[in-house]
Formats: structure tokens, C-alpha cells, sequence
């Protein structure tokens, strides 16, 4: 993966959010992408949380030199970081945010300064289209954009009415449509689908030059039991393993 070749025409990238802390799913979602020609990944926000793996996913990204913008997670857990190790270690047995603080105690010092560094979003220009990446959608990065947006909903969100292109996560349902004109892109879930397919999902998108961008959605196979185990032998709290292995995310959990 490599930054985006503003002049390459066409120009296809691979947009991606909610890793969740699933290195597994991560791996293959970067070879399916690189597989399919993707000259680019951008992470959408929320590399950590529930999952086994967050030291794992941050080295991994940073290695490939992925661009990466920061999620509700990273923002929770740098801020639950900033409490110190023993209030963290106190707040793994509370339900609520036990998943964050165990997430916050895996990271030193060094991976959680850069997770607290990561920008809110990002631009991206490919052959006079501009692409603004969000976690959420442009209001905040709780708020979410599900396929059933209308032409209203879109206007209230778009803070910026210039943006081409609108790239998102948070919500783990994936889709792409044009509503008023702007390509809406939700990657859904790398490492912790919730529509009901277990399997990973993102988007690839192309720019051509002269030519309104496209999108679809690609959903990838990866070894989901390997995570499952993980989450037991490494002892991440308040995560069902079957979440894993169903799509699903249980009540409750």
C-alpha cells in the first residue's frame, strides 16, 4: 500500500474502518485489497477495541504506512490512558468500560501518544473530485450515516456542501450510494461485522478522470476461530467470542 498517485488515472483505493483490534481480518482485508489493485488503504477510525489484538494493528498499520484517522475508540481509550495504570487496571472489572481500559493497558507509551496524535478525519483529491474521511459523518464520529440517508439527511450532515465524495464507518452496516449528487461510501466493520455476515467487509472506489467516482463494497473471508481463541487466551473483557463467529453483536454485550 502506498500514498494516494494524485495524477494515475484511474486512480482505485481501498477504503477501510472498524478494525477493531482483529489482526487476522486486518491482514486478509489488506491482501484482498492489494489483490484487487488498490493503490491505496485508508483506515477510517476505530483500529482498537473489543478485539484481541491493538498493539498488533497499530504496528501493522504504521509498517505499511497506511493513512489512519482516529475513531470514538481511540479517543476513549487515550483519555482513559490519561487516568494512570492503576485506575486502568480497576476500570478492566467494570462492564461498561472494561474492554477500554484492558485496550489502553496493552498499548505503552509510545502507541498510545500516536493513537492520541491520529487527526479527526481526512481529505483526499484524485482527479478533481474531493473524498472527506470520517469515522461517524462530518457532525461527529458517534453520529451515523446508515444506507437509508435521504437527500435531506445528507445536507444536514455535509458541514462542507463542496465534498465529492463522503467516506465512513462507526455504524459496522456497509454500503455505497449517490444521494444529492455525493457518493456515500460506509465501509462497515474489517474486524467486527454486525449485519449478520461474519465476514470482513470494505470499499473500493475508483477515480477517473472526466468520469462521476465509483464504489461497491467488497466483503473478504479471514479465520475468524483464530480471533475467537485469542480473546479467550489473552483474556479481553466484555466481547463474546460467537459475535466473531455469527456477525452478530449479542444484546447485552
Amino acid at each position: 500500500m502506498r500514498e494516494p498517485d494524485r495524477t494515475s488515472d484511474p486512480a482505485r483505493l481501498a477504503f477501510l474502518s472498524d478494525v477493531h483490534a482483529n489482526l487476522p481480518a486486518l491482514r486478509a482485508a489488506l491482501a484482498d485489497a492489494q489483490r484487487r489493485g488498490a493503490e491505496v488503504a485508508c483506515v477510517a477510525g476505530d483500529l482498537v477495541g473489543d478485539g484481541p489484538h491493538p498493539a498488533e494493528v497499530i504496528d501493522l498499520l504504521r509498517e505499511r504506512g497506511v493513512p489512519v484517522i482516529a475513531g470514538n475508540v481511540e479517543r476513549k481509550v487515550t483519555s482513559l490512558a490519561a487516568q494512570g495504570r492503576k485506575a486502568l487496571v480497576e476500570l478492566q472489572e467494570k462492564k461498561k468500560r472494561g474492554n477500554l481500559a484492558w485496550t489502553a493497558l496493552q498499548l505503552d507509551r509510545e502507541r498510545l501518544a500516536w493513537l492520541a496524535a491520529l487527526p479527526p478525519s481526512l481529505e483526499l483529491g484524485h482527479g478533481g473530485v474531493r473524498t472527506l474521511v470520517v469515522h461517524g459523518s462530518p457532525l461527529g464520529d458517534t453520529d451515523y450515516v446508515f444506507a437509508s440517508i435521504t437527500t435531506v439527511g445528507i445536507a444536514a450532515k455535509l458541514t462542507d456542501p463542496a465534498v465529492d465524495v463522503l467516506v465512513c464507518g462507526h455504524s459496522h452496516v456497509p454500503f455505497a450510494r449517490r444521494v444529492r449528487g455525493v457518493l456515500v461510501i460506509n465501509c462497515g466493520s474489517v474486524g467486527r461485522p454486525s449485519d449478520g455476515d461474519p465476514r470482513g467487509s470494505y470499499a473500493l472506489a475508483e477515480f477517473r478522470s472526466g468520469r462521476a467516482p465509483t464504489a461497491r463494497i467488497v466483503r473478504f473471508a479471514y479465520p475468524v476461530d483464530e480471533v475467537a481463541r485469542a480473546i479467550a487466551v489473552r483474556g479481553a473483557p466484555g466481547i463474546d467470542p460467537a459475535e466473531y463467529l455469527h456477525g452478530l453483536k449479542i444484546k447485552g454485550s
